[in-house]
């Protein structure tokens, strides 16, 4: 299993990103997709998970500014951002959950910085 997260950069507080996460593998349509982050000397935290059936959930700090969706026939999970703060800096990891028996895969992660 192989996933290649990519999108990140640097971008000025109020703009807009969108992460892109490409399984090979793994397929992002009957498992869960996500996205965490970790933020220099603080703990990875989830940011949004898509499960199977579509469903999202977001952590508050991000709801009403991020989105996550998945395109089954790129096998591709995306994070799209906007009205990025500088407090949403950090490196952002993909990963993929499967069902059934729970195996967790991480992709490598790519860095958001976000400049006040």
């Amino acid at each position: 299993v192989q996933l290649q997260a990519s999108g990140g950069g640097l971008v000025q507080a109020g703009g807009s990103l969108r992460l892109s996460c490409a399984a090979s593998g793994i397929i992002f349509s009957i498992n869960t997709g996500g996205w965490y982050r970790q933020a220099p000397g603080k703990q990875r935290e989830l940011v949004a998970v898509v499960s199977s059936g579509g469903s999202t959930n977001y952590a508050d700090s991000v709801k009403g500014r991020f989105t996550i969706s998945r395109d089954n026939a790129k096998n591709t999970v995306y994070l799209q951002m906007n009205s990025l703060k500088p407090e949403d800096t950090a490196v952002y990891y993909c990963k993929a959950i499967t069902r059934g028996v729970v195996v967790s895969y991480w992709g490598q992660g790519t860095l958001v910085t976000v400049s006040s």
